[in-house]
């Protein structure tokens, strides 16, 4: 993709399938620093770990939009992929189901995770990634699903910054189709007498 510019900062976002060693090292100190705070935030567990995610990294199946800046510094990923099976928190058995036509023309993505370098979380390097996923999912008139915890929707309101993105770039259905709730008892003896 040809450069552009953003708050200020000039970025380009290359797809790509697998990566070279080097790239993913740096991804995943990028990963970590990013998604540590998830691991006490949410109840289902929201990072990778270490193996999971260079076996991700190295998986040509998941296309990976990489936002670089002019130093070829990374400084935003975001995964996507057409092939279910890579997910294992999900079941493709749902969408072929649900999308009998869109998973006929292999037309089912799914929407991974997005992270920003935390210096570049106020700009729009997340919106110019997700753009690009909306463009490639539009221009197949594809469906695209993904998840968000509910820290991630109830505090920085995620599937209402996806919904009104997808919105303004596309004619389009947006909808929950799923929730999962956790609960936890904690004990304190027997009954009140």
């Amino acid at each position: 993709m040809p450069e552009r510019t953003l708050d200020g900062l000039s970025i380009t976002i290359d797809v790509e399938g697998a990566l070279d060693p080097d790239v993913v090292e740096r991804f995943h100190a990028l990963y970590a620093e990013t998604f540590a705070p998830m691991a006490t935030r949410a109840v289902a567990r929201q990072v990778l770990h270490r193996e999971e995610f260079v076996e991700e990294m190295s998986d040509p199946r998941v296309m990976k939009y990489v936002a670089r800046d002019p130093a070829g510094d990374v400084v935003g990923l975001t995964t996507l992929t057409r092939d279910l099976e890579t997910v294992p928190w999900i079941s493709p058995d749902y969408f072929a189901a649900h999308y009998p036509e869109h998973t006929a023309r292999n037309a089912v993505f799914y929407l991974g995770f997005t992270l920003v370098a935390p210096r570049h979380q106020r700009t729009h390097v997340f919106q110019s990634m997700i753009e690009q996923v909306i463009a490639r999912v539009l221009e197949e008139r594809g469906v695209c699903g993904w998840d968000v915890c509910a820290y991630n929707e109830e505090v920085l309101g995620f599937s209402t910054m996806i919904g009104e993105l997808l919105h303004s770039h596309a004619d389009c259905t947006v909808e929950q189709v799923d929730a999962q709730t956790y609960s936890v008892v904690e004990m304190h003896g027997p009954p009140p007498a």
